[in-house]
């Protein structure tokens, strides 16, 4: 898409104009002998002994073809669809940008009127999703998009700001509740968090009635309910297992898990999608 080739532009032309930031070293990192970002270091804990999950974190699960890099210009869908990607230890499936599902042996418990939407949407290329139009992303999308995403968190609330539409998601953990059904939906939904142990249990609801939770376009409706649960393994690794909730979508709740790297010493890029966008116009569906 345009953004990603302006960024590629970037990258292969020796321009002042396209200069990246300084980088700068992240306070308190842990380093090896060598210097290094020692990334397998204890997790960090913020004052009141809870795990901190502040920093700056990249997707690091499996890149299926054609779901686009952050410095690369997206490439054609496979003609075939790849193999799943590896399921983990704990025999939560992988997500990837381009399908949730593709860990799922059978694929997901979708409805009817889930796998009809499914279809058409890829059978459009996709081009109705909200990332092609320089709209809010859906919070799969969003949490396996190549662009990073920067956690601040605080006692009452934590925030993440996503470099992928110049997103900003708040996440509220001072023990109020979720809103009632009939609130104003939002495109990231309504956030309420608590700790279990060293795990943030987040719960997600008051959606629009048309997210789309990867590239594919898999749904998610104003019923559907996300319980997301963050639990950085060390320094460097930060683990999210994601359950998602849909009765008019789904048959069953399913759950898939995101694995994110900790990126030191550097900070988000300002990505402002709709500057020179010239794409739109050209997208193309049958």
């Amino acid at each position: 898409m345009m953004k990603e080739l302006l960024t590629t532009a970037c990258l292969v032309a020796a321009l002042p104009l396209c200069a990246q930031w300084p980088d700068y070293p992240t306070s308190k990192t842990p380093h090896d002998a060598d210097g290094k970002a020692k990334l397998d270091a204890p997790t960090p804990r913020t004052a009141d002994g809870k795990p901190d999950l502040s920093g700056i974190w990249e997707y690091r699960g499996p890149m299926i073809p054609g779901a686009g890099q952050r410095a690369g210009q997206q490439g054609a869908p496979p003609r075939t669809p790849p193999p799943p990607p590896p399921l983990p230890a704990d025999g939560i499936p992988l997500a990837t940008f381009r399908n949730i599902g593709a860990g799922f042996k059978d694929g997901l418990p979708l409805r009817p009127a889930a796998t009809e939407l499914l279809r058409a949407r890829k059978a459009e290329n996709s081009k109705d999703n909200p990332d092609a139009h320089c709209l809010p992303l859906g919070l799969m999308q969003l949490h396996t998009h190549p662009q990073p995403r920067k956690i601040i968190q605080s006692p009452d609330v934590t925030v993440i700001l996503y470099e992928a539409q110049a997103g900003i998601r708040q996440i509220f953990t001072d023990g109020r509740k979720l809103p009632p059904a009939d609130a104003q939906p939002w495109w990231y939904g309504y956030s309420i968090g608590h700790w279990d142990g060293d795990t943030m249990v987040v719960e997600t609801t008051g959606f629009r009635d048309d997210v789309w939770l990867d590239i594919d376009g898999t749904p998610l409706t104003n019923k559907g309910k996300l319980t997301e649960r963050f639990h950085r393994v060390n320094y460097g690794t930060l683990n999210i297992d994601v359950t998602v909730e849909d009765p008019t979508m789904y048959t069953a709740p399913f759950t898939v898990k995101v694995i994110q790297r900790i990126m030191p010493d550097t900070e988000l890029i300002e990505f402002i999608c709709q500057e020179n966008d010239r794409s739109g116009p050209h997208l193309v569906g049958k």
